[in-house]
């Protein structure tokens, strides 16, 4: 299984309290996302504004993609990363 993160800017999803981004799985692209919690709790978003949580991504870009990837790996397909995820690595 081959996972590509493209140098793409996540989008803000209000209605969910999401951040969504692409990953390439095998050449196709899937939709994933992260929590806003989990920026929150983690990556110093101190709001759900979409500028702080855009600023809480770019920090965490590379824990957010190993957590994903590892996820990806798990489930073969799209995954929302939430918070506890994180629990582990910060600990």
């Amino acid at each position: 299984m081959q996972v590509h993160f493209p140098e793409e800017s996540p989008v803000f999803d209000g209605a969910s309290m999401l951040m969504r981004f692409v990953v390439h799985l095998d050449g196709e692209p899937v939709v994933c996302a992260i929590t806003v919690e989990a920026l929150e709790d983690h990556f110093g978003a101190r709001s759900a504004l979409e500028a702080m949580l855009c600023g809480a991504f770019e920090r965490g870009r590379e824990s957010i993609r190993a957590a994903c990837e590892d996820a990806i790996r798990e489930t073969g397909g799209s995954v929302v990363l939430h918070s506890g995820q994180f629990r582990l690595v910060d600990e």
